[in-house]
């Protein structure tokens, strides 16, 4: 089968629960960055949140005050928000269709989401559903390759996978984003680390064997790096904003 976007993007639905325990959340300074990008706070504002997945960028929205809806396409995804979630509203679609009314949004986001959209439509969806004055705002959590033990991972996964970097987590034309990199980090069990990785698309699509295989090969390997079993996880969060 060929694993197109589309395809890849709904893997997550078999592996929500996975996703939901395993995923890291974000930073409060994140959402800080964005409140000063976009020129305004999140308490209030009304948000959409596309692509929410089990919705862990969502409730951090809601934490800060924000009036946010959840927009998400994948059936397993929209099940495991709705039981994480209860109180917080979600509606069926993507950033190509968005299900919004026009001008009825301060901030539209998307958390780790924006690369599975078509910009030729996501774009010009993303204004129409913003009011005057409103934020797109787009973000990346990634692994520090600048920590070498997480630069070696990298490449081994991109050896598996015969893959390049992160060219294809681009900024749309079209629109004046301005950026900002937060760092921050979290220190978790070994088996999470891995559990982590599983839930990443990629590998939804290898398969349980080769997942296996290759995960198993890492334990070892990082066994050894932490012995007491709890790993650093450093992270960069790449974040754009456009005000429309």
């Amino acid at each position: 089968m060929t694993s197109t976007p589309h395809i890849r993007a709904r893997s997550f639905d078999a592996a929500a629960a996975l996703y939901s325990a395993n995923r890291p959340g974000y930073p409060g300074e994140l959402f800080e960055a964005l409140e000063a990008l976009a020129g305004r706070g999140l308490r209030g504002a009304r948000v959409a949140d596309v692509g929410a997945g089990t919705g862990i960028a969502t409730g951090l929205l809601r934490a800060r005050g924000a009036d946010v809806v959840a927009v998400e396409p994948g059936d397993g995804m929209a099940a495991e928000f709705r039981r994480a979630n209860p109180g917080i509203p979600l509606v069926r679609g993507d950033g190509d269709r968005l299900p919004l009314v026009t001008a009825g949004f301060d901030f539209l986001t998307y958390a780790q989401a924006w690369h599975w959209t078509d910009p030729a439509r996501s774009v010009p969806e993303a204004r129409r559903v913003l009011r005057p004055g409103g934020a797109l705002a787009l973000w990346w959590n990634d692994m520090d390759p600048a920590v070498p033990w997480i630069a070696e991972q990298d490449e081994r996964i991109r050896t598996l996978f015969d893959a390049g970097g992160l060219g294809y987590r681009t900024l749309p034309p079209g629109l004046e984003f301005a950026t900002r990199e937060v760092r921050w980090s979290r220190r978790i069990p070994l088996d999470v680390h891995l559990a982590n990785h599983a839930s990443h698309s990629a590998f939804l699509m290898l398969g349980p064997a080769g997942t296996r295989e290759f995960l198993d090969a890492e334990r070892a390997r990082l066994s050894a790096l932490f012995p007491g079993g709890t790993v650093e996880e450093r992270y960069v969060v790449t974040l754009g904003v456009a005000v429309v």
